[in-house]
């Protein structure tokens, strides 16, 4: 019977302790999160655009208009983009290489090519997410 209660003590000691690691202490700062998308890596075109990767993403939250189709029928997603930055920064070669459908592929098109990237010295062929939340 000793055992028994002794065992079920150490249980419910364990069980309690278990509880308490898994609960937040309050203490921990939260980070304000940005109101667009951005990837974690830093993306090879980010490189050559004036301001880096998070000025880019601002360009783009400023500039994306949400199909109408799209959020009638709450499409989201990933639409990917790949193109060629040219030697003196011009742009070319647009493909549609992911698509969220709705017209968003469309809309990722227009935004894509209205940025500006600085001249790499080089032909580099690159793709940009951009993703479609509501």
């Amino acid at each position: 019977m000793k055992t028994k209660f002794s065992f079920l003590f150490l249980l419910f000691a364990f069980v309690a302790l278990t509880a308490s690691a898994q609960t937040e202490t309050g203490t921990e700062k939260q980070t304000e999160k940005p109101a667009y998308w951005m990837p974690s890596k830093v993306l090879p075109a980010a490189e050559h655009y004036k301001g880096g990767q998070e000025a880019m993403y601002e360009f783009i939250a400023k500039e994306l208009k949400y199909p109408a189709l799209a959020k009638r029928t709450r499409v989201q997603g990933e639409c990917i983009i790949g193109f060629t930055i040219n030697e003196d920064g011009s742009t070319s070669g647009y493909k549609l290489l992911r698509n969220a459908g709705a017209g968003t592929g469309e809309e990722a098109m227009r935004i894509v090519r209205l940025l500006k990237f600085n001249a790499p010295g080089y032909a580099l062929n690159v793709s940009i997410p951009i993703m479609f939340k509501l």
